[in-house]
C-alpha cells in the first residue's frame, strides 16, 4: 500500500550555483547527493493531511471531526497567495533532520521571510478556527507537523551528511535560484467543494 503523500508549500530550485558543476561539486561532501531535478525549499511542512487531521481531532477531543480539519485546510492551502521566484545564496552545509539530512543553508530576501512568517500565521489562524487551543503547543507537538525547532532554517536538502563530523561545512558562495512558491502534492488535497 503507497504512504500518502506529504502536503507542503515549498519553492522549487530552478539552479544552485552556475550550472550542473557546481551542484555536482556539492558530491566531494555530501554522500547520495540528490538530483538536482525535484530539489525545493520548504516554506511550511504540513506532513499527510489525514494525519494532520487526526492530530487535530485528538487535540480537540473530537469538537473538530478529522474530515472538517481535511477540508478546512485544504480549503486555506488553496488560498494561500503565491510567492514569486526569488534569488538566494549559501556558503555552508548544514545537518538537518536529526542527523539524516545534509542540506544548504540558504539565505533568503526579506520578503521570502515576511511570506514564511505569513505562513505560520496563517496556519494559527486555521487552527484557530478549527477549536485548537494552545496552538503553539499543538504546532511543536503535531506528529504530522514534524515542526522539531520553534524557528524556520531555509535550506535544500541536497543528500546525506559525510560519515564524519557534525558541520557545518564551508563552501564556496553559490546563488540559489528559487521559482515561484507551489502546494507540494496540491493534487491529492481533496476537491472544493
Amino acid at each position: 500500500m503507497p504512504v500518502p503523500p506529504r502536503i507542503t508549500v515549498e519553492v522549487p530550485v530552478l539552479r544552485v550555483g552556475h550550472g550542473p558543476a557546481d551542484f555536482e561539486a556539492l558530491g566531494s561532501l555530501v554522500q547520495s547527493l540528490r538530483r538536482p531535478q525535484g530539489l525545493h525549499l520548504t516554506l511550511l511542512h504540513v506532513g499527510i493531511l489525514a494525519d494532520f487531521a487526526r492530530d487535530i481531532e485528538d487535540w480537540t477531543k473530537g469538537s473538530t471531526p478529522a474530515g472538517n480539519a481535511v477540508t478546512g485546510t485544504a480549503r486555506w492551502l488553496r488560498s494561500l497567495p503565491e510567492l514569486a521566484g526569488f534569488a538566494g545564496t549559501s556558503d555552508r552545509v548544514i545537518v538537518l533532520g536529526g542527523g539524516s539530512i545534509a542540506g544548504l543553508e540558504v539565505t533568503v530576501p526579506q520578503h521570502v521571510r515576511d511570506y514564511q512568517v505569513s505562513l505560520v500565521q496563517g496556519l494559527h489562524d486555521l487552527l484557530d478556527r478549527l477549536l485548537v487551543d494552545n496552538v503553539d503547543d499543538f504546532i511543536l507537538s503535531s506528529p504530522a507537523l514534524g515542526f522539531r525547532y520553534p524557528h524556520w532554517v531555509p535550506h535544500v536538502a541536497v543528500g546525506r551528511p559525510p560519515g564524519h563530523g557534525r558541520g557545518p561545512w564551508s563552501i564556496p558562495p553559490m546563488d540559489v535560484e528559487c521559482g515561484p512558491s507551489r502546494i507540494r502534492n496540491g493534487r491529492f488535497l481533496p476537491a472544493a467543494d
